[in-house]
């Protein structure tokens, strides 16, 4: 079954990624970047996609995983890796 695009049920954890690092968006974006508005479309998971070499950079910086940083919230709810939905 395909999903569209305004039906994806990817989450972004930056919020929880930042805050476990002490760091703020801004100063990602610094980091990795790319502008602070890009990567707020990340955060607040309104992103259609993503270049691997941006996702690269995040891990990099926050030294993470793609799948700290993205997760597949079921259709239940449910994110993929246990946490609530976002």
């Amino acid at each position: 079954m395909a999903v569209s695009a305004d039906q994806h049920r990817i989450v972004c954890h930056l919020d929880r990624l930042l805050a476990d690092r002490g760091m703020t968006l801004t100063e990602l974006a610094d980091r990795v970047g790319v502008t602070v508005v890009n990567l707020s479309v990340l955060k607040n998971g309104r992103a259609k996609a993503i270049r691997f070499s941006t996702l690269t950079a995040i891990c990099d910086v926050l030294k993470c995983t793609p799948g700290e940083v993205l997760a597949v919230q079921q259709p239940d709810g449910v994110a993929g890796d246990g946490s609530a939905p976002a």
